[in-house]
């Protein structure tokens, strides 16, 4: 998949919209208050299918309003649709709860839940105590033309990135490489070797001075790997391509 195939715009930190050839809005982990974006959560206009790959703030961030604003379909793991459907209108109806290794149609589009190794949840100031939301998640969305696009969410790198490229074998990869919490440019080369994606997207980078890994140093690491054929696209924030 060339990546003029594939329209997206990256808005900083994890927070990613792809639009499908039918135009609909894809938002993942819509974080619009991350100091790197050019857009605030209330300027969203239209979003379809909402997904959050876990429960940290800086990847929960602006979906429960956008949700409540804008009532995309919401496929998310099990424990944060039971938490969701307390807070969001329409209660159990406005969030399908699912687990790893499983696939759900959502706006018209497949919605293929897969692990990522990370940890996952909030602070519940009210109880003094850690906020359990489910654990963390990736997501693989197969797209109107058969194209797959997979969102690492926070992760690192893992072995079973191979079990995701022989049973989803996704087109496009977004990537987190900022280290410190997620894998860097060096683990995320790996994983772009074991996913055999001919195309990546680096994310969770330069938000905040902890992460340090950049798309260069990528672009280094996947040549040390001799992986000379990927395509690494690097939008500033706000940029929209495709």
């Amino acid at each position: 998949m060339a990546h003029d195939a594939l329209r997206f715009t990256w808005y900083g930190h994890a927070c990613v919209e792809v639009e499908s050839r039918d135009g609909k809005r894809i938002l993942f982990d819509p974080w619009f208050g991350n100091p790197r974006s050019p857009k605030a959560a209330d300027e969203v206009d239209a979003c379809e299918l909402l997904l959050v790959t876990h429960g940290h703030s800086d990847h929960l961030g602006d979906a429960v309003a956008l949700a409540t604003r804008l009532r995309p379909a919401w496929p998310c793991i099990h424990e944060l649709s039971l938490w969701l459907a307390r807070q969001l209108p329409g209660g159990e109806d406005a969030v399908t709860g699912m687990n790893k290794g499983g696939t759900v149609e959502a706006a018209g589009l497949r919605v293929t839940m897969v692990r990522a190794d990370h940890s996952a949840g909030d602070w519940n100031a009210d109880a003094g105590v850690p906020l359990y939301l489910g654990e963390p998640a990736g997501f693989v969305v197969e797209l109107e033309d058969g194209s797959r696009i997979y969102h690492a969410g926070d992760t690192d790198v893992f072995g079973d990135m191979r079990l995701i490229a022989e049973l989803h074998q996704p087109d496009v990869a977004f990537l987190p490489i900022g280290g410190h919490f997620t894998m860097g440019p060096r683990e995320a080369a790996l994983a772009v070797e074991m996913l055999g994606v001919r195309t990546v997207v680096p994310i969770h980078y330069g938000t905040f001075p902890l992460l340090t890994g950049t798309p260069d140093e990528l672009r280094a690491a996947l040549r040390e790997r001799g992986l000379h054929d990927v395509e690494l696209i690097s939008p500033e924030p706000g940029e929209t391509m495709g």
